[in-house]
């Protein structure tokens, strides 16, 4: 299919690297295109592709670089679908897809794929659903949205391997002939609408994921999230479901079968219910036995920085949830402790965010550390509720703030909603310091 061609990688980042060196493999010809210029990428990337023979042009997207003479545009993912290019290969109907297109149409045959996306909760539920897969199947591989390109796995999956994948809306508007075996939905709610023409152009993009399924194929849908449900009304795969609702003497089942108590989950929240219970079916189809399926969920910890139970010190535990770079991601937060009362750092970058719109999820916090840019609308908000508030310019000096005035079985709860721009290249680095933190408070108590 791609042998011989002449390609179009438009953006570089992880999956166009990995996209062109498999391409170059297949003795295409490859030109790599990006804004970016050289001393915003990363060198190594750079002096590797030009060593297989990839021509690069960076710093600019030129107009006359596109003609009829390509067969290809890769396009990366988070380039929107209306960049010049993307509209010119439209017009000289040149297909337009992406690095998990190429690898697809690359997999060895037999190979028995599992594809999740979800506007909530697509990469915990995959990688719980990795996790209990892997445990069981060792031929299983990890790729996606994830972090991990296909194309950059793809000469270790062999015929007959399991492969998990997340797929994002932004992969799923350039994929044409992509197929899962298994494929699901974790819900459905107004999200990238920045990227989409609206929210009915994102749900349908969403349901793209089914479009190849025949009714030998399995597609798996949340049945409390209605939006799922009247989106995929037509459909052709056969459909499971999985719910919260179906709960019984705070156990989790699939169908009747019983498969581990609630409480014996180390994730929190009924949002991790839900992604619980989407693993759970997922491992079911794939013959999974139960105390294998049991085993994992008690020792699941979360994904890293999103409601991650990071230690438990001094009968005090530690969530660095730092991926709540907005209010609705600490709400969902605070709504996952209802037993225990909370210290929670909130606060970063200025970008007006309304603090007031957590307040009815405030009820177990008893204190408040306000750190960062906003930190003194993080005290007003706080002294609106009557709430013990102290305000700190940086992390490490509010953590210790927060062992002074934590008790035992408290959370100890790092759900900034407010992204970290103001002190942190990125959001990962505010998580890796609390962890840090709390390593250190680990070691001074032993």
């Amino acid at each position: 299919m791609f042998n011989d061609k002449k390609i179009l990688i438009l953006g570089m980042a992880r999956s166009g690297v990995a996209a062109a060196k498999v391409l170059r493999k297949l003795n295409c010809r490859v030109l790599v295109n990006d804004s970016k210029n050289e001393s915003k990428l990363k060198q190594k990337d750079i002096n590797e592709l030009k060593e297989i023979g990839v021509t690069l042009v960076l710093g600019s997207h030129p107009d006359d670089l596109l003609d009829s003479s390509f067969d290809y545009l890769v396009k990366n993912p988070g380039i929107r679908n209306d960049h010049k290019y993307v509209l010119k290969a439209r017009e000289l109907k040149i297909p337009v897809i992406n690095e998990v297109e190429v690898a697809y149409n690359l997999l060895p045959e037999n190979v028995n794929l599992i594809a999740i996306t979800g506007t909530n909760g697509k990469t915990t539920t995959t990688t719980l659903t990795y996790n209990i897969i892997k445990k069981y199947y060792p031929n299983t591989h990890l790729a996606g949205n994830i972090g991990y390109p296909l194309c950059s796995i793809l000469e270790t999956i062999k015929s007959g391997d399991n492969l998990v994948m997340e797929i994002s809306c932004q992969q799923l508007a350039n994929l044409d002939k992509f197929n899962p075996h298994i494929a699901l939905l974790t819900n459905l709610s107004p999200a990238h609408i920045d990227f989409f023409k609206d929210y009915d152009d994102y749900k349908r993009t969403k349901v793209k994921l089914f479009k190849n399924q025949s009714n030998t194929d399995y597609a798996i849908l949340n049945s409390n999230n209605k939006e799922s449900l009247d989106s995929t009304k037509d459909i052709n795969a056969q459909k499971i479901y999985f719910s919260s609702s179906s709960l019984k003497d705070n156990s989790l089942y699939y169908q009747d079968e019983f498969i581990i108590k609630k409480d014996d989950l180390i994730i929190k929240g009924m949002h991790n219910v839900e992604n619980a219970l989407a693993a759970i079916t997922i491992a079911k189809l794939m013959n999974v036995p139960n105390e294998v399926i049991r085993e994992e969920l008690k020792s699941f910890r979360g994904v890293e920085h999103r409601l991650e139970l990071v230690d438990v010190v001094n009968k005090r535990y530690f969530y660095n949830d730092t991926e709540a770079t907005n209010i609705k991601c600490t709400q969902i937060a605070l709504a996952s402790f209802p037993d225990n009362e909370i210290v929670l750092f909130l606060g970063g970058l200025e970008r007006g965010q309304d603090f007031q719109e957590l307040t009815s999820y405030m009820n177990k916090v008893r204190v408040i550390i306000g750190i960062g840019e906003c930190r003194s609308r993080v005290l007003e908000f706080a002294n609106s509720l009557n709430k013990e508030c102290h305000i700190y310019e940086t992390l490490q000096e509010g953590f210790q703030k927060a062992i002074q005035v934590s008790k035992e079985n408290d959370i100890i709860l790092l759900s900034p909603a407010s992204a970290s721009w103001d002190q942190y290249k990125e959001c990962e680095e505010r998580g890796a310091e609390f962890k840090k933190l709390v390593g250190e408070y680990k070691n001074g108590s032993n």
